[in-house]
């Protein structure tokens, strides 16, 4: 049981730390780490996105202490983050659903090569459309609480991969996904209940233990350098979805 406690809180630490620096993975590898063992789609979405609520709070605090939030950016993604959110959330609770998971993970695919080019020429940062921002912030919020996480890869990497700055996304989607998280979490909480503790305490305490390197790592890594690490690690996580998805039930 202990050894158990070390594991989860050694997985919420490491999580967090490559989600604050880099705006995504808590969700999806807390999350495959409960499924290996042996935890349901939705009681692990539960428990992953209730821990969020205070990880993503602490990444949050860190990012704006350290500038790296454009709220203009956050309230375009927040609002139909949250209705995306709710909705995944429902679905998740009641119909397990994975229709559409390999269409995003050839998605994410081709944005993490696309942000790896990027990151390769000349970086021409630029300001979020209003049109198109909204919808993304619904998907995110849907792929994200259906999925188990979601949220940063998919809008993260979109962001990024059209041209905007890494560390003022990175920040804002941090940022953002903590209202996303807190409407997820409440929603599974009226569905299924509340999450173990057992299992959601050293999430937490690892997560929370690294949630103030994020912001710090952000801003002082070079932006050339965080658009390929953001790129390589969006592939990573596309061809690891693949590779699951495709290979023996």
């Amino acid at each position: 049981m202990i050894g158990d406690y070390i594991v989860l809180a050694a997985i919420g630490f490491v999580a967090q730390c490559v989600d604050g620096a880099l705006g995504m993975a808590f969700g999806v590898i807390s999350n495959s780490a409960l499924l290996t063992m042996g935890i349901a789609p939705a009681q692990a979405s539960a428990i992953v996105h209730t821990a969020e609520v205070f990880t993503t709070a602490g990444s949050a605090v860190s990012h704006l202490y350290h500038r790296n939030v454009d709220w203009r950016l956050v309230w375009r993604l927040g609002v139909p983050g949250v209705l995306g959110a709710i909705l995944g959330a429902t679905v998740l609770s009641n119909v397990d659903s994975r229709i559409g998971r390999p269409v995003i993970a050839v998605y994410l695919l081709i944005m993490g090569v696309l942000i790896l080019l990027r990151a390769t020429r000349t970086l021409t940062p630029r300001e979020a459309p209003a049109k198109w921002t909204p919808a993304l912030g619904l998907g995110g919020g849907f792929l994200d609480a259906s999925g188990g996480g979601g949220w940063g890869p998919l809008v993260t990497s979109t962001l990024i991969g059209s041209g905007h700055a890494a560390r003022t996304t990175i920040g804002s989607v941090n940022a953002t996904e903590f209202f996303v998280t807190v409407a997820a979490a409440t929603t599974f909480f009226i569905e299924l209940g509340a999450s173990p503790i057992y299992q959601l305490t050293p999430l937490v305490i690892g997560g929370l233990l690294a949630a103030p390197l994020g912001g710090w790592m952000a801003k002082h890594a070079r932006p050339r350098l965080l658009m390929a690490l953001v790129g390589l690690l969006v592939i990573g996580l596309s061809v690891w979805q693949l590779v699951r998805l495709l290979g023996p039930a």
